[in-house]
């Protein structure tokens, strides 16, 4: 099995910076797709960024030049730096990541429990 286990959420000020950690545990045979998705409250959960295997990213539209995704494979964590945060990135951030366990003999989805972030004067 793949255990996620995500840190960094907390409540700040409109402008400030935060950097959330996710990292995989377990038995781990290898992980693809590294993500990080939020939902707020009343709204659809939604993807914010992606870092594939080799380091290709994608970052949606609303967060791109102030949110930069990573991620370390030695470690099997992936980060996401948040800068400039507006009271509109306030949500519950979850992890995603796509890894095949020792056991299994595909790829499956893997969930972090979430963290929250509030951006508030």
């Amino acid at each position: 099995q793949v255990q996620l286990v995500e840190s960094g959420g907390g409540l700040l000020q409109p402008g400030g910076s935060l950097r959330l950690s996710c990292a995989a545990s377990g038995s781990i045979f290898s992980i693809d797709v590294m993500c990080w998705y939020r939902q707020a409250p009343g709204k659809q959960r939604e993807l914010v960024a992606s870092i594939g295997s080799g380091g290709s990213t994608n970052i949606v539209d609303s967060v791109k030049g102030r949110f930069t995704i990573y991620r370390d494979n030695a470690k099997n964590t992936v980060y996401l730096q948040m800068n400039s945060l507006k009271p509109e990135d306030t949500a519950v951030y979850y992890c995603n990541v796509v890894a095949r366990a020792y056991d299994k003999t595909s790829y499956n989805n893997y969930w972090g429990q979430g963290t929250q972030v509030t951006v508030s004067s």
